[in-house]
């Protein structure tokens, strides 16, 4: 248990941000996993497509806030374009 004044903040403060940023991680998962299901029951292109602006855009808005490294969101956002072409060509 916390003893001083501060570091009793200290825990409050992280209490907050880790249901912040699991907060931000759900809203990724959960715009992926739209994604991912309009991709693998074989959606309408255009669905797809506007499943994967929206999904960017939330990775682009977690990564600026720092809750996932840029790197992560840029690999997501990747891979989910990658399949978004699979799914135009087939």
């Amino acid at each position: 248990m916390a003893h001083t004044i501060s570091s009793r903040k200290r825990v409050r403060q992280n209490q907050a941000h880790n249901a912040r940023n699991r907060w931000r991680k759900r809203r990724i998962q959960s715009a992926v996993k739209a994604f991912d299901d309009l991709i693998g029951h074989h959606g309408s292109y255009s669905d797809a497509e506007k499943a994967f602006r929206d999904a960017s855009a939330v990775l682009d808005r977690v990564a600026g806030k720092g809750s996932i490294h840029r790197n992560k969101a840029a690999r997501k956002k990747s891979r989910m374009a990658k399949k978004l072409a699979t799914l135009k060509q087939g």
